[in-house]
């Protein structure tokens, strides 16, 4: 049985690291800075940029208490460490200490000086003044943005934690501490990475994931990066007034379709293959009639032939000749499946094009 200052120390880190990066089983229960302290916060709906100047000046104040908090546990935990009488405990324990306390009291003076002036000296409001019109100020610009953002056209995305919006005039990302905030006619907006999944924790279904670099001509304004679902790159581009650009190359899949077809086509080159007979050729496929015919379907999974977890019959044999290219025999996979449950797509069944045999994704086999 471990001790209870390990046990305690394990529990505070796992608290510490959800209640900073949040998941959603947190932010369902409502163990968030932002739900915590609603009531000072007001609405984001209402008043976007004055919401977010008081929500990342009280996360930084929680966040340097989080160190003060294992502390005082630690007085409970390990009562034999003597840390409740400090001139009694270590030397470690009292630069600790030191440490926790001088944390909240640099914040709260930094949070402190954010606020003379009604804010004025607050990071988001400077970044803000870079945008602000000769004998106009930061607030002309905050009013223009907290419009934008009540309208409901606007494009919204993204965790908490990396939020990507964008109005008819403003590109921006939240993130935990931090508001990026760029003028539309003055970005530039740049594809640069795409990395594929092929299994996502929240839907259970593929996902391609885009970096976007936002580059603004205004010196003032920092670059920054932005990650979105390639589902939602159409509707991202309807959103901008200038088109993105492509510098990396990328294939983006902007449909389920797509997706799961690089899904599809990995998890057959994964699977035993099929050696064509001495005398036979491959013809051209007959879905597409431009490549040739590379798939075989071969009974490989180990489903009884009378039913599966599908709820239908189990896998057949198929006695056709390789007739179909890997693309084309995806896409039928595809254009069977239930739509509305795309969850189900790689572990169903679905009928051979030609023969009617059922078959799964472990039964397609790649010719050589």
């Amino acid at each position: 049985m471990e001790p209870p200052d390990v046990t305690f120390t394990v529990a505070y880190v796992v608290f510490v690291f959800c209640f900073v990066f949040t998941p959603n089983e947190f932010r369902s229960a409502g163990v968030t800075v932002q739900n915590i302290f609603s009531g000072w916060l007001g609405s984001e709906d209402i008043n976007f940029i004055e919401y977010h100047i008081k929500r990342t000046s009280v996360t930084l104040l929680v966040h340097s208490v989080l160190p003060l908090g294992y502390y005082a546990g630690m007085c409970v935990a390990a009562p034999y460490k003597n840390l409740t009488y400090l001139p009694l405990a270590s030397e470690g324990w009292q630069l600790y200490f030191a440490m926790c306390v001088t944390l909240p009291l640099l914040s709260g003076l930094l949070v402190l000086h954010w606020s003379r002036d009604k804010w004025a000296q607050h990071p988001i409001s400077r970044k803000l003044m870079a945008h602000a019109l000769p004998q106009s100020r930061w607030r002309a610009v905050a009013s223009s943005i907290n419009t934008e953002f009540r309208r409901i056209d606007k494009f919204a995305t993204g965790a908490a934690s990396a939020r990507v919006i964008v109005t008819d005039s403003w590109v921006m990302k939240v993130t935990t501490y931090v508001l990026h905030v760029a003028q539309q006619q003055d970005v530039h907006l740049t594809v640069v990475e795409s990395k594929a999944h092929e299994i996502s924790p929240e839907s259970n279904t593929p996902v391609q994931l885009l970096t976007i670099s936002v580059n603004s001509i205004n010196p003032s304004v920092k670059p920054f990066d932005i990650k979105l679902n390639s589902t939602e790159y159409g509707e991202l581009r309807q959103k901008l007034h200038a088109p993105i650009r492509n510098a990396a190359n990328v294939v983006i899949h902007q449909t389920l379709s797509d997706l799961f077809l690089e899904t599809f086509k990995s998890h057959v080159e994964a699977n035993q293959t099929y050696d064509l007979p001495s005398g036979q050729e491959l013809e051209s496929c007959i879905g597409c009639m431009q490549v040739d015919a590379n798939t075989k379907l071969l009974r490989l999974c180990q489903e009884d032939g009378e039913g599966g977890p599908d709820g239908g019959a189990g896998c057949q044999r198929c006695y056709c000749r390789p007739m179909w290219c890997l693309t084309c025999m995806g896409k039928w996979f595809a254009s069977r499946q239930d739509q509305q449950h795309p969850e189900t797509w790689l572990s169903s069944r679905v009928p051979c094009p030609t023969c009617k045999a059922r078959f799964c994704i472990l039964d397609v086999c790649m010719v050589r």
